[in-house]
């Protein structure tokens, strides 16, 4: 196992009704900015919610922020903050929100040109504007961890950062503020907190044995729960679980003392900027086409993953590989993911374009070993048509 250092100071209330207790996690007097989406929260009645349990604050609201939040809109916020003065963030939704308002609550603050943050100089970020969350839709883990991805349109740019400024001061976790999530959306959480999880497990072994066991009950319960979660929509543990499962997928606790991959990641956040497809379903595409390309790189942890994870325990090595990988393809379908990028109408003409991106970006040596090269994400590219 590697050294590390484990950080994560964001406080969870979890479990219906817990909306109620965020006045309590808030400075008294904060004038508070609510940030959310396209509007769902008014509909399902958690706009209402939060407004009655932040009762004698002012309050603030900017909704509007996409599912894949743009530098665009993020920067009409944050000059909202300024001007109003705003003392305290509260993002109101999925992971698009919470990223955005992450991204919102360090440049209100920031002396430069804002779009910097995104593009290797957070490490200049000095302080943010405190912020909580409320999560109405389990996948990114954004809610426990202090990293987000912003869109930047005119740059045709989708790019991660993080700061440790940036952990949220609390997060409530309701499994009951899931049930009106349609299956497109359930199903992509379950993608997404899937290949969070496999980012940080399958890489190669360094003896972090309760890292590997941690992430292998994540998988094993998402492999269960998930697809009753899609048949049984009012299922409170079922959500629960899901929920629970898709903010330990990224809070930094099994990545401790362990190597990760993101190239998956990486070539995934690229299809997005330039097709819009969604994030999950980019990954559900790429995922299995990196462990096919990196099948020897990857090997003693791709034969754990198959007999841990999917029972497969007999045949060859290269047998047992291709069946665990199959199994993934057929578990990402049953989340009703397609898998390969003509079921997106999506065609070859779409990988010079991926790979001139990742150039651009500065993206020339992922993966755990830092030797996923451009050639090789071509490749990769050509197996997921």
């Amino acid at each position: 196992m590697l050294n590390f250092t484990f950080y994560n100071p964001t406080k969870i209330l979890f479990g219906e009704g817990r909306i109620k207790d965020i006045a309590g996690e808030i400075p008294a007097g904060a004038k508070i900015l609510m940030t959310y989406g396209g509007g769902s929260i008014k509909r399902n009645g958690v706009f209402d919610e939060v407004k009655t349990a932040l009762q004698g604050y002012e309050l603030m609201e900017f909704g509007g922020i996409e599912p894949n939040p743009t530098y665009e809109t993020l920067m009409q916020c944050v000059e909202m903050v300024r001007k109003s003065k705003i003392d305290f963030l509260l993002a109101v939704g999925g992971g698009s929100v919470i990223d955005g308002t992450k991204f919102v609550a360090a440049a209100a603050l920031y002396e430069g040109e804002p779009w910097e943050i995104v593009t290797g100089f957070a490490k200049k970020v000095k302080s943010a504007v405190p912020f909580g969350t409320v999560l109405t839709l389990p996948a990114t883990g954004s809610e426990m961890n202090s990293g987000a991805v912003i869109t930047n349109r005119a740059l045709n740019a989708k790019l991660p950062f993080s700061h440790p400024a940036l952990f949220p001061k609390f997060s409530v976790l309701d499994p009951t503020k899931t049930y009106t999530l349609p299956p497109a959306q359930i199903g992509n959480g379950v993608v997404d907190t899937f290949v969070h999880v496999i980012e940080q497990y399958l890489t190669y072994p360094v003896n972090g044995k309760l890292q590997d066991r941690f992430a292998e009950g994540l998988l094993l319960t998402l492999i269960e729960e998930g697809p009753k979660a899609l048949a049984q929509p009012e299922n409170y543990d079922v959500r629960a679980n899901l929920m629970w499962c898709a903010t330990l997928g990224l809070n930094g606790l099994i990545s401790a003392g362990v190597p990760q991959d993101w190239a998956t990641h990486m070539i995934g956040h690229e299809l997005t900027a330039l097709t819009g497809l969604d994030h999950a379903k980019t990954l559900a595409v790429v995922l299995p086409a990196v462990l096919k390309m990196r099948s020897q790189d990857k090997k003693e942890k791709l034969l754990q993953y198959a007999e841990r994870v999917w029972g497969i325990k007999t045949g060859d090595d290269h047998a047992r590989i291709n069946a665990a990988i199959e199994k993934t393809c057929d578990f990402f379908e049953s989340m009703q993911v397609a898998t390969r990028l003509c079921d997106y109408h999506i065609g070859a003409d779409i990988i010079p374009a991926v790979v001139g991106q990742l150039k651009a970006h500065g993206m020339i040596k992922l993966g755990e070993k830092k030797d996923v090269t451009p050639e090789l994400v071509e490749s990769i590219m050509k197996e997921c048509l």
